[in-house]
């Protein structure tokens, strides 16, 4: 029989005690039955966690999968499901991807350690949500193939050609000016409702799955009541100019704004 380990999804508030009837039968990573470890002490804040084979979440495998693009899907879709039910009752503080434990008693100790801080966090998080802000560049590539020059043109192949990229070099060039005045025109905007930001990394190959490159990647932390007000006001910040395009997403449960522990390290304790 393989052996399991501890698979960590969020810390969260469990002031009704509510969460284990959120949580019933909803399958976790690996198809785990997902359940809560409670602290000794101050037993309203919980960690959401379920069982998953050790082989998989071992230091060398666990590297390996994160190549697998189909199996980090897999895992981040299970991660993503638990935290949003949570999310759907109470305030989350959700944790890193493929944060692991050796068993529920290391999570408990984790807990136990920092539930004070935890507490807090969770404080400061609660009635807010998480929305992402993503600007694209839609400017023709370099390497786009020049059209053909029409039959009576007075300029030679080689001239259209120079010609064609001169005008997509100038295309671009603008696009990314245009790209700088929107970012403005949207942290403009955003700021009227959010009450903090994350920059992330922009994204890129399998990542960056729409049309144009990813020039901003933000996470914005807005009060419930200004959802979509940020919205609309973000994205209004956004039009009038081509060649760029703006995408907001959410509201999430707030992935950008916790702060949270280290997974354990995957050894026996000593007998």
């Amino acid at each position: 029989m393989t052996e399991a380990v501890t698979y960590a999804y969020a810390v969260a508030q469990d002031a009704d005690g509510s969460l284990e009837e959120v949580l019933a039968g909803l399958p976790g990573v690996a198809d785990g039955p997902v359940h809560l470890v409670r602290a000794p002490h101050r037993r309203e804040v919980v960690v959401a966690v379920s069982p998953v084979p050790e082989p998989d979440f071992e230091e060398s495998a666990l590297r390996a999968h994160l190549e697998d693009l189909d199996w980090l899907e897999s895992v981040a879709r299970a991660h993503h499901r638990v935290i949003e039910a949570l999310a759907g009752r109470t305030t989350v503080l959700p944790l890193r991807l493929a944060t692991v434990y050796l068993d529920d008693e290391r999570v408990r100790q984790m807990l136990d350690a920092r539930q004070e801080a935890f507490a807090e966090r969770l404080s400061d998080l609660a009635a807010h949500t998480e929305w992402g802000v993503k600007i694209y560049v839609e400017a023709p590539a370099a390497t786009d193939r020049p059209a053909a020059p029409p039959a009576d043109a007075d300029l030679s192949p080689g001239r259209a050609y120079l010609s064609h990229r001169k005008a997509q070099r100038h295309a671009r060039e603008d696009a990314y000016r245009g790209a700088e005045q929107i970012a403005h025109r949207v942290e403009e905007a955003a700021r009227g409702h959010a009450v903090d930001r994350v920059q992330h990394r922009v994204q890129q190959g399998e990542l960056a799955r729409g049309p144009g490159e990813n020039v901003i990647n933000d996470a914005y932390l807005v009060p419930l009541e200004h959802g979509e007000s940020f919205r609309a006001d973000v994205l209004r910040a956004g039009e009038g100019l081509s060649g760029v395009r703006v995408e907001v997403t959410g509201p999430w449960a707030p992935y950008s704004f916790a702060t949270p522990p280290e997974a354990a390290p995957l050894k026996r304790a000593a007998p």
